[in-house]
């Protein structure tokens, strides 16, 4: 879909949620005025957006733009280091050749004006205009189109591929090359050459939300992914199965690299959200990305992630790879006072320190470890529902990843081998509050267990013990609705191993009743009130996995996942 055929919609159109419309685009223009009233000028009459202060060194204007909804695309991009002027459309619609005039114009110096353009029907037709009203005003003018997009390399194809990430990249280097004097040929020639080397390809698995709020532009089920997809919300040529993130990854990379030439300085790599993709997911994906490029012999030199040309509200990422001649890597590395970004060193991936207990025999399963790790996995649902209700989700994870690192340590047999391996595991390996919260508990419990024999009584000390602890670190007391209470009912009961943990389980199913008081559940108050706090649920299946190792005849693991599953 190009560019003028997404009408713009007036405002009357928009539903009472915050979405796109011609409103919204003149008002983000005024923020951006607010927001660098020392580096930009903003104008609404034709809209565009110029830079104030740019490098004294510069004698050609950079010029670009397009629809609006890729922020920071490409009004972010202008300033030192980057755009002279940007002239942005209505959402996905192309500026009017009056807008691209206007900001040239205004922006043009004595070496003329380059101007950039991505190629969308639209976008070519209305910066093409512009640029025969310049030449008949007497303004040098050049132009350079971006047409990246590996999904649109189509033979035989007039219209030709789509102009997508690698914009960021060519108004990078054609930012710094113009802050060094360069001439108005010079800069075309450069920035021809940087589209040339470069591809892109973009997946997305949801489409972004429609200016309106007629909801998404396109469906997609939980097990789809559209490969190849486009900025504007086009759908790819092909929607394929939902892999896991690494073969989506390795994918992309293998087919990329079937187009971009070998690069004399190697490659730089800008890995680009949609608009809904996190920063964590962007980095996962850059780190997959280096690894797959260094399988494949493709050294890379210059790694970016971020995003730059959204679309909208698209979850998905795009990959562009642009194979580096010599001197381009030290433009993309020059400084620039915008949303550009700027290259740094590619650092190598850290190296996690080896895990385990070196000071404990390894190797063998652990009844403790194993028993906890299927209990755990069975009940993994029901832990990451409960946390969500306390105004978390990431217990259920929390727990499985501390069994597992207990798994990795090579326990060896035994229930206080097993207890020792687990406190280690939740002490040193896993994140948040619970994880070392859980590492205290086991601590004190396995003391207990080493003190005495393993059972009831040793258990029960264990848990008083515990509870203070718990008490000491996070200040919590019984009816607080926390783990604290599960330790409690625990410790107070009288009777065999399994009277103590069924007390225990008795304690966190009481939880249900109490406002929380401490913790991240104390942020949603009453709204909590009916269901088990997480951590007591997970002291329980804990303790029921210990009393099965003590006790092989019990099936207390068996009972907790019935009550709770």
């Amino acid at each position: 879909m190009s560019d003028e055929q997404i009408p713009a919609r007036d405002a009357a159109a928009t539903s009472d949620w915050f979405l796109p419309s011609p409103d919204t685009v003149a008002s983000a223009l005024a923020g951006l005025a607010r927001a660098h009233g020392a580096s930009l000028s903003v104008s609404l009459g034709p809209a565009h957006v110029l830079a104030t202060s740019p490098d004294l060194a510069r004698r050609v204007a950079l010029v670009s733009g397009g629809g609006s909804g890729h922020e920071p695309l490409h009004t972010g991009f202008v300033g030192r280091g980057g755009l002279d002027a940007a002239v942005p459309g209505q959402v996905f619609a192309s500026p009017h050749n009056r807008q691209v005039h206007a900001a040239a114009r205004a922006a043009a110096k004595p070496g003329g004006v380059l101007l950039v353009v991505k190629n969308y029907t639209g976008d070519v037709i209305n910066f093409g205009i512009a640029a025969e009203r310049l030449r008949a005003e007497g303004v040098e003018v050049d132009t350079v189109l971006v047409d990246d997009d590996l999904a649109t390399e189509v033979e035989g194809s007039a219209t030709g591929r789509r102009g997508t990430g690698a914009t960021v990249l060519v108004e990078k280097v054609l930012g710094a090359a113009a802050d060094r004097g360069a001439s108005l040929a010079e800069l075309a020639n450069l920035g021809r050459r940087v589209v040339a080397a470069s591809r892109s390809l973009a997946v997305a698995t949801r489409a972004h939300t429609v200016p309106g709020g007629t909801g998404p532009a396109f469906e997609l089920s939980q097990g789809e992914l559209e490969h190849g997809v486009g900025i504007h919300g086009e759908r790819a040529v092909s929607t394929v199965e939902r892999r896991p993130a690494a073969e989506v990854v390795d994918r992309v990379v293998d087919q990329l690299l079937e187009h971009v030439p070998a690069g004399e300085e190697g490659v730089a790599v800008l890995v680009n959200g949609l608009g809904a993709a996190t920063g964590l997911e962007l980095h996962a994906v850059l780190d997959r990305v280096v690894n797959r490029l260094g399988e494949r012999g493709a050294p890379v030199a210059a790694a970016f992630a971020g995003t730059y040309v959204a679309a909208l509200d698209m979850r998905g990422f795009s990959v562009t790879l642009t194979a580096l001649a010599p001197g381009w890597l030290e433009l993309l590395r020059a400084p620039t006072a915008t949303a550009l970004p700027v290259a740094e060193p590619v650092g190598a991936a850290p190296t996690a320190p080896a895990s385990g207990d070196p000071g404990r025999p390894g190797g063998g399963e652990n009844a403790f470890v194993s028993g906890l790790d299927a209990l755990v996995a069975r009940l993994h649902g029901v832990l990451t529902r409960l946390d969500r209700v306390g105004g978390d989700g990431d217990f259920g994870d929390n727990l499985a990843s501390g069994v597992r690192a207990a798994a990795r340590r090579g326990p060896g047999e035994g229930v206080v081998a097993g207890l020792r391996a687990a406190e280690s595991a939740f002490l040193d390996d896993v994140g948040g509050s619970s994880g070392p919260l859980f590492g205290l508990v086991l601590q004190q419990v396995r003391t207990a267990f080493e003190a005495g024999e393993p059972g009831a009584d040793a258990l029960r000390e264990g848990l008083r013990e515990a509870a203070g602890a718990v008490t000491r670190v996070g200040g919590a007391q019984p009816g607080d609705r926390t783990v604290l209470d599960a330790l409690v009912a625990g410790a107070g009961a009288g009777g065999a191993l399994a009277d103590v943990v069924r007390a225990a389980a008795d304690g966190a199913e009481a939880t249900a009743a109490m406002t929380p008081r401490r913790g991240r559940a104390s942020y949603v108050g009453e709204r909590a009130v009916g269901t088990p706090d997480a951590g007591a649920v997970g002291v329980a299946l804990v303790l029921a996995a210990l009393a099965d190792a003590v006790e092989p005849a019990g099936d207390l693991a068996g009972e907790l996942a019935g009550r709770w599953g």
